[in-house]
């Protein structure tokens, strides 16, 4: 028996359910990347600047570069977090557009 082949597949469905596969598509790409982002930024950023910025080259105390540190890594998440709800908010807002013309 033969297999049917993807282009036939997509021919046979609406364009509508094609639109919003990719666009689940590329918003699961934009989460996967944004929740990459949240967990290596703020701790890459901790540990760094605790050892090289804030021992090191200020010469600050083991327990003084714990605490800025870990204001680095707050202020760290909530530039993440606010960069992710910018990017989702215009492409929410690049899709309704778009959804609107049609």
């Amino acid at each position: 028996m033969e297999r049917p082949d993807k282009a036939a597949l997509n021919a046979l469905q609406p364009p509508e359910f094609r639109r919003n596969e990719s666009s689940l598509a590329s918003t699961l790409k934009m989460l996967l990347f944004f929740t990459a982002l949240m967990i290596t930024v703020p701790i890459g950023l901790y540990f760094t600047t605790k050892s090289y910025i804030f021992e090191g080259a200020l010469g600050m105390s083991n327990r003084d570069s714990y605490f800025y540190a870990a204001v680095v890594a707050v202020v760290a998440v909530h530039v993440v977090l606010a960069l992710f709800v910018y990017v989702a908010w215009n492409e929410g807002s690049r899709q309704w557009r778009e959804g609107k013309q049609d």
